[in-house]
């Protein structure tokens, strides 16, 4: 498995720069991961396959569900690739490389857990500011207008929102200064991680339900169908910090009904 790794990372060293690598080839990647697990979800919504898995019984309809790829081509052309090159010289300079050797698993595993410690922590204030009522209704609305959330949603937003909170996802790497093959890996977890969480279904096979703290498409609908003031739920990948500061009561104290119900009629 190394040797292939090795093979495909020789190959695009030796046939691309490490400019075209790191912001052309990075943006490919994102799209490309984005849409190929986004647009499964939509198909699910429009056929009624699965529903019931589906967590809301409303559904989204075609003129909305167009207007959000539309809106997300537009965005990630004209937002997320300007913002890949602008910031190459910064990741550059914080240590970045493509070059050989390959980290070893160890330090790619170390790395990523600790982006997603930090990004956890940092996305979570940042979503919680977005609730405040001024932020709210000038940014953060855009990403709410699907109260019924499918999983290409999740990139969905105002375009100071996507900067606002990209901040979370690249603050990580930008101290650590990564090989982009760890970059790689980074970028299509919390692609993954985000479309789940945005999919408006919970299967039995959810990682929710076999890891702990995992916030997952359940955690995160509860925030989309609430009102702002009173949705909680914040947090990124891990809920921890919701648990800390008690902003998941609702959604527990929710579950719990839906739990003791379930009990009562079996």
């Amino acid at each position: 498995m190394a040797s292939l790794v090795e093979s495909g990372w020789q190959y695009l060293v030796t046939h691309f720069s490490d400019f075209q690598l790191a912001c052309i080839g990075s943006f490919l990647l994102h799209e490309s991961v984005f849409f190929l697990s986004g647009l499964p979800f939509l198909y699910l919504e429009r056929q009624g396959f699965l529903s019931k898995y589906k967590i809301q019984a409303k559904n989204n309809t075609p003129a909305a569900q167009e207007k959000c790829i539309t809106r997300l081509l537009l965005y990630h052309f004209c937002v997320n690739l300007p913002l890949m090159m602008a910031s190459y010289p910064v990741f550059r300079a914080m240590g970045m490389r493509s070059s050989f050797p390959l980290p070893s698993w160890k330090e790619v595993s170390a790395q990523i857990l600790f982006y997603f410690i930090i990004e956890d922590f940092v996305f979570y204030w940042g979503h919680r500011i977005l609730h405040t009522k001024w932020l709210y209704k000038t940014v953060h609305s855009v990403h709410h207008e699907y109260a019924t959330p499918f999983g290409l949603t999740s990139e969905y937003a105002h375009p100071a929102e996507i900067l606002f909170l990209g901040f979370a996802t690249i603050v990580g790497p930008a101290l650590t200064g990564p090989h982009l093959i760890t970059l790689w890996l980074w970028m299509v977890l919390r692609v993954l991680e985000t479309v789940e969480a945005h999919c408006g279904y919970h299967f039995p096979w959810s990682l929710s339900n076999f890891l702990p703290l995992y916030g997952g498409a359940d955690f995160h609908d509860y925030h989309h169908r609430l009102l702002y003031t009173k949705s909680g739920n914040y947090s990124s990948t891990f809920v921890y910090m919701d648990w800390i500061f008690g902003t998941d009561k609702g959604y527990r104290r929710l579950k719990s009904l839906k739990e003791n119900n379930d009990l009562k009629q079996t």
